[in-house]
């Protein structure tokens, strides 16, 4: 196949090159339309449920809301986690589905739990809505209102917040791929009512009545249409309220006659509701801004872009002295990326062409195989947009350009090898002659080079079944890297050849080249350390493994860590300050961090601090936390710091006056959306308590938390605020509330009214719409002044609220978190200056040693640390796996064991290399480097298999046999070059990802390093371990010819791949021991023995006496009075006649029962040496064949040596071939057979052990067959049949015999007492009918008994005529075979080789004599072992 593919190849080039051409074209526009992002979206599949209720403290949101909701979510199949956070006024409720179920699907299995519960849940307590479709990667664009310095009075927070929300929201809502803008900061505007409570005491009036009044009078209506004349007019009234004083002539009560307006009781005027988050900006106060989400699954790039395109437009429709300013922009995160990935593509590109030049020697050469790397990656991309995989850090990180030409550099190699040899030097090749010159040297090479690639994809593929985080971070990658290294293949197989006939100079001059130089040096250093390994090859080979030994040490000591962190270019810190602190508070504290920030590191672009929650709550922060944004300037401007860890601690330094007010913990944007959408903790290691009591669960956290803090690399520790939440908790008195004739509903909205304020309605302006509010003038009520608020009694009476109910101040929780349907609270743990996994391994300790829990308390870990935990699980499947693929695909080369074994040693000595490399760049081993340890496997096997193939083609060129030290020595000289040049290429297109410090690097520096160390060790080991492997193995064979090649075979085989199993010996018998083996274990004989016991056991229904009969009676019976009694017995004893008769019948049933047996011991007897016959032919058959291959193999040798000499012609050379295929089929038949006649004869043995024949000559069974006589037993067996029958006649007949009976009688018939009297009875069978019958049909059962005897005992007869007749038969074939034919056969063979050997012969009559000669043979083998069939049916029947 690959022979027709190079030859199309160089003679269609016009095809190829237009096909190139269109390959040039698509992927061009594939690479332009090619989705874009920075890192690939790792978010799980989760949908967010949020309930906003802003009157509700924790406690009632979690009992009310929270947990309805989550038993409704927890009854939705294939859900893997549900968690919730429970804090004032809002619920959060995040359901995480399996990565299969699509996003849709949830989302509607979500949608119907949450229809069924919202009914459980009281309208006005809020209504569970599903948050908008988006990922870690949603907040792509992140913007504030900047107001020019001559308008800050102009545009206050309220007016901006209007701005944003109705200009600026709704302009950028339309942007495909934009699911939501997240409105930030600022005031929303309201209408309010401000009521004054003394004025609504001394007016009698209550605040529901004044919501009636505003409810009622804003509406409008209309009133259909009328007509006039021709027309219609349409009717309509205008009663909404449009404006501030709309509101204060709205008419609450009319006292005598005087109406009482709004105005009159309070204020009207904009307001705002209390609120929960702000924003700050720069250290200059408040702002407003929002957040554009990106819907799941967008183009990101394309996103921004139109973002940025419609931001233009709404500048220009912006209120004077206002514009937007982004200070957070995905699209530069991408662009820093992906230029990361181009240049490191680039440099790699350049190195390795530039590699290929110097080495290959010839700068044609070198052009066509640099010119298949562009082309390749454009056969990626196609693929990339087919299947949907963006381009991004990931995707394109990893693709190292030496390891996709690895192909090609192959098949070059060889063209260039095959096309400078002496045999053409100084000549010019014409076009022909290059054509077919070229696709020799292409096909010498071409299967090892396709095979060794196709290893590299096969262990790419275990790489796309990892699921979770690691499977999203690296699927990307392994697709990529797969499409690169298939187009690569392909365009080796086709582009290659055709560009080499066409480009490559046709004048062969072979001059010495720079890289001739270099080699010829390097080939005579080589041969130096060659022959000294090869001198102390058992040194050598324990050396490396020592060298193994020690690298797994060392591995041991890396540490791990999940995935390197990403550097995005700007820190997001989180900001705490005490539960309880204030929304002002807040404010203050963060704009003085701005400040200190600012002020103190030139380096901060902008600083951006989100307090609380938004209104769209994604993020359910308190106002005490914020998340802080800082922007930075390009690291190349930082002059402050030269790390990203040291930016943190001057950071750190600088907020230093603020460490008594508030926590400080410092992350990354992106990095902290995905710690807290994956996790629901926004650190590296969240530690988890879990536990009932709230109270309990904060403090063992906060000694868990003093604890931890002293581990060695944990920082930023920040226990979660879940107490310490100041509540005036007002308490009802239900007896007064009786007594007055009032309801705690009435209560509750009076409280809910007057402090936070109830929506009567909405005013409409134009198209903006503003609630319309009532609640206490807030001046007024400062604080929770019960005796303010007035309740109406039942009778009319206002009476002060504080006469009803008490205020008590008591310390709540500020947030309730439940994971699980559990409640838990979460330890924070950054990581700084150590690896993940060691840090939790000294939590675990410190923790269990120093934590004493009450029960049901535990502690779990999450965050990063969960996931290398889950990642380090899936690789511990994959690996092994991409291992087995390997040696599986090694095996399917070679056919041989020996050399799938010795290039697989190629696999575990590149671990030294990649696990050196990692230590000495003191880099943690992460799922990078896993990956690369799994690239590194496929990419060291290939040299591996170049050097075997060279070898093994070495010794089936020579017309002699070589010695191995010389075929190593001619084969190493040849393989230095492409060997050195596939591991150099390699390693060095990975040079610039490894020494990248540009955005993005991180990620990649772990896979790079692995690659590099493990190729450049693996190269060197290649070359001097695996001839020395090939030596010793080539003397095990020598050693194993000698001893039995099969039982070495197996003996290693035993020991290597199933040591943890024990084997049963099989054991050797001879045919008699196996016959009693038989006799002991057949079921047939257990069964017949079982049989006769039964029937002996009958014996006691032989006697059939009735049921004794006992009677007793009293009354008058036969005397004067009532008072006689009479008792009597009696008893049937049947006929006397049919016990004896029955007795009979049993002992002829017992005698035909003896006579089975003996029958079924004959059969077994018999049927255990025909399988024991079936066993010698078949092994014996399987000898034939054996020599038979072996000759036809020599055969096939000799002829395809004399067909290159020119003695013999093509179709005798076919005809050798054709032999020894037929050979090895038929021996692969015989083969087969004899394994299935071996289960047989176990079969039949019904052993408990595995048993193989003692003796496998061709033996004939000894039979005497002269006299033909018959067996007795089957004689015995068919009279005691019919016997049987006739005692069952006689059974029947007894029965016609009189029954007997006796009894005793004793009367006591007053006055006399004692009276004995004895009774016999006799029985006929007067209607006799019934009984009649049965002998009728018993006498018919006797006739068929006798009849079926008589026939099988004819049948007998005849059986044993036809066997002495085929014994007749096949002795007469045995003396032909015996006394002439098979000496005829010998004779015939010897003659055929001594003519062969002097060319007496040809090759088509030697063959038609070993063809005569192997069908004398296997005749003679079916005679015998018919005859021994005919000898064994003889024995059955005589």
């Amino acid at each position: 196949m690959f022979d027709a593919i190079l030859r199309f190849s160089v003679k269609k080039k016009l095809f190829v090159g237009l096909t190139t051409l269109f390959l040039l074209i698509g992927g061009i526009y594939s690479m332009l339309t090619l989705p874009i992002d920075a890192v690939p979206d790792i978010t799980n599949n989760q949908v967010q449920i949020v309930t906003v209720s802003p009157t509700l403290a924790p406690q009632e949101v979690e009992q009310l809301i929270t947990m309805p909701v989550e038993i409704a979510m927890s009854n939705i199949m294939n859900v893997t986690e549900i968690r919730s956070v429970s804090r004032f006024g809002l619920s959060v409720v995040t359901v995480v589905f399996k990565e299969s179920v699509p996003t849709l699907d949830a989302r509607q299995l979500v949608n119907e739990q949450i229809q069924s519960v919202a009914g459980e849940i009281p309208s006005e307590l809020g209504m569970p809505e599903m948050m908008p479709i988006t990922t870690g990667l949603g907040e792509i664009y992140q913007y504030v209102l900047k107001v020019e310095p001559d308008y800050e009075d102009k545009y206050d927070a309220m007016e901006l917040r209007t701005i944003q929300d109705w200009i600026v929201k709704r302009q950028l809502s339309g942007i495909p791929g934009i699911v939501e803008i997240n409105s930030f900061g600022g005031y929303l505007k309201q209408y309010e009512v401000a009521v004054d409570p003394d004025v609504l005491f001394s007016l009698n009036i209550t605040i529901g009545e004044v919501f009636e009044a505003l409810n009622k009078n804003n509406q409008n209506t209309g009133g259909s249409y009328i007509e006039k004349v021709n027309r219609a007019y349409y009717i309509r009234s205008e009663g909404m309220i449009s404006r501030i004083k709309d509101v204060e002539q709205v008419v609450v009560a009319n006292r005598n006659g005087i109406p009482i307006r709004i105005s009159d009781i309070g204020t009207v005027r904009f307001g705002a509701p209390k609120r929960f988050g702000a924003m700050t900006m720069d250290g200059k106060g408040e702002c407003v801004g929002g957040i554009a989400m990106m819907l799941k699954g967008a183009n990101a790039n394309v996103v921004t872009g139109e973002l940025e395109k419609r931001v233009e437009k709404i500048q220009k429709i912006l209120p004077e002295g206002v514009t937007i300013e982004p200070y957070l922009n995905r699209s530069e995160l991408v662009n820093r990326n992906i230029s990361t990935v181009i240049y490191n593509l680039i440099e790699g590109a350049i190195i390795v062409f530039l590699v290929l030049i110097v080495f290959l020697g010839n700068v044609r050469a070198g052009l066509i195989v640099a010119s298949v790397i562009p082309l390749a990656m454009l056969f990626a991309f196609i693929l990339m947009r087919i299947f949907n995989v963006s381009a991004n850090l990931m995707s394109l990180g990893a693709i190292d350009f030496g390891i996709v030409v690895d192909g090609s550099i192959v098949i070059l190699e060889g063209i260039l090898a095959h096309i400078y040899s002496k045999k053409f030097k100084g000549r010019t090749l014409s076009a022909k002659e290059m054509d077919a010159e070229v696709e020799k040297g292409a096909s010498s090479v071409v299967r090892s080079a396709t095979f060794a690639v196709f290893i590299i994809l096969i262990v790419f593929f275990p790489i796309l079944t990892l699921t979770g985080i690691e499977g999203k971070y690296f699927t990307p990658m392994a697709k990529t890297l797969v499409f690169c290294i298939i187009g690569a293949l392909v365009l080796s197989l086709t582009y290659v050849p055709m560009m080499a006939s066409l480009f490559l100079k046709h004048h062969i001059v072979t001059k010495p080249t720079f890289a001739d130089k270099f080699f010829e040096a390097l080939n005579k250093l080589y041969a130096r350390a060659l022959s000294f390994c090869l001198r102390f090859k058992w040194q050598t080979v324990a050396t490396a493994f020592v060298a193994l030994v020690i690298s797994l040490f060392l591995f041991t000591r890396l540490g791990a860590e999940f995935i390197p962190t990403l550097d995005e270019g700007d820190f997001a810190m989180q900001m705490t300050l005490p539960a309880g602190s204030s929304l002002s508070e807040s404010i203050e504290v963060s704009n003085e961090a701005e400040k200190l920030l600012m002020d103190k590191l030139p380096e901060i672009k902008h600083v951006v601090a989100k307090i609380g929650t938004a209104e769209v709550p994604t993020d359910p922060m308190a106002v005490e936390d914020a998340d802080v944004m800082i922007v930075m300037k390009p690291f190349k401007e930082w002059t402050s710091a030269a790390s990203r860890a040291e930016m943190v601690e001057k950071m750190k330094e600088a907020l230093e006056p603020l460490a008594n007010r508030a926590e400080f913990n410092f992350s990354q944007p992106i990095q902290l959306r995905f710690n807290e959408l994956m996790t629901g903790a926004k650190a590296d290691i969240a530690v988890k308590l879990y536990g009932e009591d709230t109270h309990e669960l904060y403090q063992k956290a906060k000694e868990a938390a003093a604890f931890v803090e002293k581990v060695p690399g944990a920082s930023d520790v920040i226990v979660e605020q879940t107490m310490g939440l100041p509540q005036l908790v007002v308490k009802y008195n239900r007896g007064k509330i009786a007594r007055y004739g009032i309801n705690i509903e009435e209560l509750n909205t009076i409280i809910r009214t007057a402090y936070a304020g109830e929506a009567s309605g909405v005013v409409f302006e134009n198209e903006r719409r503003f609630d319309l509010v009532v609640r206490l003038d807030q001046d007024k009520v400062a604080d929770l002044n019960l005796d303010k608020l007035f309740v109406r009694s039942n009778e009319g009476i206002q009476i002060p609220v504080s006469e009803v109910a008490t205020i008590d101040l008591v310390n709540g929780p500020l947030q309730i978190n439940r994971d699980a349907t559990k409640r838990r609270i979460v330890i924070g743990v950054n990581v700084r200056g150590a690896d993940i996994q060691q840090v939790v391994q000294d939590i675990q300790k410190t923790l269990d040693k120093n934590i004493q829990l009450k029960p049901g308390y535990y502690f779990e870990y999450g965050g990063q640390f969960e996931n290398l935990q889950n990642a380090i699980n899936t690789l511990l499947v994959v690996v092994p796996v991409a291992l087995m693929l390997i040696l599986l695909l090694l095996f399917f080369a070679f056919k041989n064991v020996t050399y799938t074994l010795v290039v697989f040693s190629t696999v575990p000595l590149s671990l030294i290399g990649g696990i050196l490399a990692l230590w000495l760049r003191d880099l943690p081993f992460s799922i990078s480097a896993g990956v690369g340890f799994i690239a590194l496997f496929g990419v060291a096997v290939l040299n591996g298999i170049l050097m075997i193939n060279h070898f093994n083609d070495i010794r089936k060129e020579t017309m002699y046999a070589l010695s191995t030290r010389r075929v190593i020595a001619r084969g190493t000289a040849h393989l230095l070059r492409p060997v050195f040049l596939t591991g150099l290429v390699a390693s060095l297109g990975f040079v610039p990802m490894a020494i990248a410090t540009s955005a993005g690097a991180e990620v990649q520096r772990p896979l790079a390093t692995v690659v590099i160390g493990g190729l450049i060790v693996s190269t060197v080991l290649t070359l001097l371990i695996i001839p020395v492997f090939y030596q010793i193995v080539s003397y095990t064979v020598v050693w194993k010819r000698r001893f039995s090649a099969k039982k070495f075979l197996f003996f290693f085989l035993l020991l290597a791949v199933m040591l943890p199993f024990t084997a049963k010996a099989q054991e050797k018998v001879t045919m008699e021991q196996a016959i009693e083996l038989a006799k002991q274990n057949h079921p047939r004989l257990k069964i017949a023995s079982a049989a006769i016991r039964q029937v002996k056991a009958g014996r006691g229904e032989v006697l059939e006496l009735s049921p004794t009969e006992m009677n007793y009676s009293w009354g008058q019976l036969n005397g004067e009075l009532r008072k006689d009694k009479q008792w009597e017995v009696t008893q049937g004893l049947g006929s006397l006649l049919t016990p004896f008769y029955k007795n009979a019948l049993v002992n002829r049933q017992v005698e035909t029962g003896t006579f089975y047996r003996q029958i079924a011991e004959k059969e077994v007897v018999a049927e255990v040496k025909r399988a024991w016959a079936y066993y010698l032919y078949a092994c014996n058959l399987r000898a034939l064949y054996s020599d038979q291959n072996k000759l036809a193999g020599q055969l096939q040798r000799m002829g395809e040596l004399r067909y290159q000499q020119g003695e013999i012609t093509l179709l005798e050379k076919n005809m050798t071939t054709s032999m020894a295929v037929d050979m090895k089929n038929r021996l692969f038949q015989a083969q087969e057979e004899e394994k299935q006649a071996l289960s047989r004869l176990n079969w039949v043995c019904y052993a408990d052990r595995p048993l193989i024949p003692a003796d496998t000559a061709l033996v004939q069974f000894p039979v005497d067959y002269q006299v033909p006589s018959f067996s007795e037993v089957h004689l015995n067996y068919f009279q005691s049949q019919a016997n049987e029958a006739k005692a069952q006649l006689n059974v029947e007949r007894s029965r016609f015999f009189p029954e007997l009976s006796f009894g005793y009688v004793r009367q006591d018939i007053l006055p006399l007492k004692g009276l004995n009297s004895w009774m016999v009875g006799v029985s006929f069978p007067v209607y006799f009918l019934p009984r009649h019958s049965k002998i009728k049909q018993a006498k018919v059962a006797a006739v068929i008994a006798r009849t079926e005897a008589e026939a099988n005992t004819q049948n007998l007869y005849n059986k044993v005529s036809e066997a002495v007749a085929s014994l007749r038969r096949q002795s007469e074939s045995l003396r032909y075979y015996t006394t002439s034919a098979l000496k005829e056969a010998d004779e015939l063979l010897k003659v055929a080789n001594l003519q062969l050997q002097h060319s007496e012969t040809n090759i088509t009559e030697f063959i038609q004599a070993v063809n005569v000669a192997r069908d004398i043979r296997r005749g003679y083998l079916e005679t015998v072992y018919q005859y021994n069939i005919a000898a064994l049916e003889y024995e059955l029947f005589k």
